[in-house]
């Protein structure tokens, strides 16, 4: 019998990474976990982007914006082409999901 879901997994650990989880036309999902004073390398949003914070507290600055943190139990709707930084600047170790939806190569802007 052929299974009708398919099944990912992501890693569990304390120590930084960024792995991508699935990537095809509907949606874009990558796991990241980043340690005290991470951050990810400034960049532009390629889709339309939905941070969920699964552990820790996330500093996300966007544009010349102030500096927003949000915690664990957190989902962060990011519009498309929008210059942002992530980085945790707390002691406790950050874990989140970012969902591109639709996924970046069949964005449409």
């Amino acid at each position: 019998m052929v299974s009708i879901e398919k099944s990912y997994t992501f890693k569990q650990t304390d120590t930084k990474i960024v792995e991508r989880i699935i990537e095809d036309e509907h949606v874009g999902i990558n796991h990241m976990v980043l340690r005290k004073r991470e951050a990810l390398p400034e960049h532009f949003t390629n889709s339309n982007v939905y941070m969920i914070i699964t552990r820790g507290m996330i500093t996300l600055q966007f544009g010349e914006q102030e500096p927003h943190i949000y915690s664990s139990g957190s989902i962060v709707n990011i519009p498309y082409n929008i210059k942002m930084n992530a980085s945790n600047q707390n002691d406790a170790v950050l874990e989140f999901f970012v969902v591109k939806a639709p996924s970046p190569p069949y964005y449409k802007a």
